[in-house]
């Protein structure tokens, strides 16, 4: 066969005489993006996409219909060329209507895949449940019990009744790995590079842990004599036992990270000790000092910081706090504080908050729980001097406020009434209305005006280079544990990338989202959210026994069902979202009304969700020259027109037979296997090429086989569909 020589971005190729310049592209491997060819139907060029620029021609050219021509010089990427495609993209997304990703985990600051370990909950599969959370999560069994899961927050449960119990089933899975033959994640070989970590909390453990799985050597050091930082010091027992941590930072040990407690930066050792003697280091201290309400009598005794209350009872040597007790705060720390006051013997514990109920940060279990447990709500109130009898704490005047405009938090600020103040009897108040670094020991590096620790948001890099910083020690100060666990995820990613020097690309990729407003839920049955059960209010406040029972296996399974699968299952293999991300689109430019509509067609195998359909006429073209059923068509016309069978029948009503090719070949995830199709009679196990020489031709077939048996036999170029076997003699020829 002839060959033709031409020139596609500066190298020169050749390719056989009747090619399209996407196929002599690809048989060089030279990328071109299509969502609409494939090599089992004839040439439809519908999404414009795999335009290409050629010397001498005016008007750009399809790719998948022009034909090589001798001397073509052809460009795949010019400015021009990207611009088109840019457009073409933006159109197809601006009417693709659905989520890459679900909102849970977009929502999570570790960027867990809440809906993959749930799903696997729902079917049973709890190892590899456990598996999935631990790519993100080093310590699920204590992450879930304490964690204020923003994935539930976004979770679209809600829109039916309540979201799903995400942080309970995180806690689960992992309490059923402890229990058993714990998993511990494999190591890569050894790389010969050295990092030390300060700092053995949730940030310092999270990057030790996925530093040491890229084959680093690991050692963190920590104040402490033991590992965990603030969620083995600031968090009480009754809610997260200290054995559990304990059986987690074990697995991290078991991986072959060196933990070393009882070591403090600026005492026992120093920086440039550490730069000496590692590729890099990473400071997460965490932030262990109080911060100050500023009142007048602040300094008296009887006086503590939430964080230092917490350790001092943690640690088995609690402060005295007498049987009168004020907690200052409405966050998570306050809470902990007053239910810990409740279980040391105190007989009146009071919130002290200057808003109201509706506008506390603090979990809204944590109120109902320690109301139970008998703590007093004192709303729009705010400390305006504590009181003291010979140096000691005797009461509170507490200023009376009410509520004005919002502020920059989005929460009604706090007004003084004037004139208006109560006068509250004490023995003792704490202060749990914040932390911070103590920075004595870390001059050495750059703070903010904060006193944090100066690090770059994108590289985590101080001023310092070698020297990152992740955790509640940085820039805007403490947060919750997870954001501290996303962020060492992260910084991993570059450290990693520092020691093998590389930079990365911090380019946000772009993924489609659905319009929560467009979401309609109405045909979803209401599933009450299961809840584990907690111990009586009359027992647990006597004691510090943790406080939730877990779920058990059925209750789990039960809760894990309620999942509505928001995220797309083709993510990891979505060609339309591939080429979306290699190009900087904006669809919201051309947003407007969608032209199709969210359905599920009755089929046991196949599902069709058309609001994905970017009409590229893979499906109906398989469907009707590759198997010759033509199940389904383009039905209507112009904006409206979309992909139905005849009628808008369901495909159970159809000659459908559900070989799935029409699945295999969908760029988008608008035709999927249903996710239990496999406990049912699978679709075709995988789709091969196979060449055979037919009459001196060469002739391509797409195989399909299942079980290792060949299934369909179908043709994929014009010397196969012209070779005269019907399928069943190509099945027989193939086997």
């Amino acid at each position: 066969m002839e060959n033709i020589k031409l020139t596609i971005n500066g190298k020169e190729i050749t390719a056989p005489a009747g090619s399209t310049i996407l196929q002599a592209a690809q048989q060089n491997g030279i990328y071109i993006p299509t969502l609409c060819y494939d090599e089992a139907v004839e040439v439809y060029g519908a999404c414009g996409l795999c335009v290409v620029e050629a010397e001498g021609v005016p008007k750009l050219l399809r790719s998948c219909s022009a034909k090589v021509q001798e001397g073509m010089v052809i460009e795949t990427e010019s400015e021009r060329v990207v611009k088109s495609r840019k457009i073409a993209m933006e159109l197809l997304m601006s009417a693709h209507d659905g989520d890459c990703v679900a909102p849970c985990q977009l929502a999570c600051p570790a960027n867990t895949d809440c809906q993959g370990y749930v799903g696997l909950i729902a079917n049973g599969e709890f190892d590899e449940a456990l598996k999935l959370i631990k790519n993100k999560i080093p310590l699920p069994a204590s992450i879930g019990r304490v964690c204020p899961h923003p994935c539930e927050k976004a979770c679209r449960r809600a829109k039916v009744e309540e979201p799903v119990n995400i942080a309970q089933l995180k806690s689960f899975a992992a309490d059923l790995d402890l229990k058993g033959d714990s998993y511990i994640p494999e190591v890569s070989e050894s790389t010969g590079k050295k990092v030390a970590i300060v700092g053995g909390g949730p940030a310092g453990l999270t990057a030790a842990m996925y530093l040491r799985k890229l084959g680093h050597e690991v050692t963190v050091f920590d104040m402490m004599e033991k590992m965990g930082g603030m969620l083995r010091y600031g968090i009480p027992q009754y809610r997260l036992p200290k054995e559990v941590l304990d059986s987690e930072i074990a697995i991290i040990e078991k991986t072959g990270v060196r933990l070393c407690n009882n070591v403090k930066l600026g005492r026992d050792i120093t920086l440039e000790n550490l730069k000496s003697v590692n590729d890099a280091v990473i400071l997460a201290p965490g932030a262990w000092k109080s911060s100050p309400m500023r009142v007048k009598g602040e300094d008296a005794e009887g006086v503590y910081g939430g964080i230092d209350f917490l350790r001092s009872v943690i640690q088995g040597n609690p402060v005295d706090i007498g049987t009168r007790v004020a907690v200052c705060g409405g966050g998570n720390t306050a809470m902990d504080a007053c239910r810990t006051a409740v279980r040391l013997g105190a007989k009146e514990v009071y919130i002290i908050y200057r808003r109201t109920k509706n506008e506390m940060p603090a979990e809204e279990i944590e109120i109902k729980e320690s109301e139970e447990e008998g703590v007093i709500y004192k709303f729009l109130t705010n400390p305006t001097e504590i009181h003291s009898e010979n140096g000691k704490v005797c009461g509170m005047t507490l200023q009376i406020m009410e509520l004005g405009e919002p502020d920059a938090s989005g929460r009604r600020r706090p007004v003084a009434v004037e004139g208006k103040t109560e006068y509250l009897p004490l023995d003792s108040v704490i202060m749990a209305i914040g932390q911070k670094l103590d920075p004595t020991d870390f001059s050495q590096v750059a703070l903010t005006d904060r006193g944090t620790i100066l690090a770059d948001e994108d590289t985590f890099m101080t001023d310092i280079d070698g020297v990152f910083a992740i955790g509640d020690a940085t820039n805007k100060g403490a947060s919750i544990a997870i954001e501290a666990i996303g962020e060492a995820d992260r910084c991993v990613k570059v450290v990693d990338a520092y020691l093998n020097g590389k930079v990365l690309d911090f380019t946000v990729p772009y993924i489609s989202k659905r319009d929560d407003e467009r979401i309609d839920v109405s045909g979803k049955a209401v599933q009450p959210r299961t809840v584990a059960e907690v111990l009586d209010a009359d027992v647990r406040k006597n004691n510090f026994d943790e406080v939730s029972l877990g779920l058990t296996v059925e209750e789990a399974k039960k809760e894990a069902q309620r999942c509505l699968e928001c995220g797309c299952r083709e993510y990891f293999k979505c060609k339309l979202l591939s080429v979306a991300q290699r190009y900087d689109i904006k669809p919201d430019r051309f947003a407007g009304e969608m032209p199709q509509k969210y359905t599920r067609d009755e089929n046991a195998f196949i599902e069709r969700n058309t609001a994905k359909c970017i009409l590229c006429g893979l499906c109906v073209r398989s469907c009707k020259e590759v198997m010759d059923i033509s199940a389904i068509g383009l039905l209507g016309r112009g904006f409206k027109t979309s992909v139905s069978p005849a009628f808008a029948l369901p495909l159970d009503q159809t000659k459908c037979t559900n070989c799935g090719l029409c699945v295999k070949l969908c760029p988008t995830g608008a035709l999927t296997e249903k996710a239990n199709v496999q406990k049912q009679v699978p679709l075709a196990e995988k789709y091969e090429i196979r060449s055979k020489d037919i009459d001196g031709k060469d002739c391509q077939f797409l195989i399909s086989t299942y079980g290792g048996k060949i299934m369909r036999v179908i043709p994929n170029n014009d010397a196969a569909r012209n070779c005269g076997f019907s399928r069943d003699e190509m099945i027989k020829f193939f086997e």
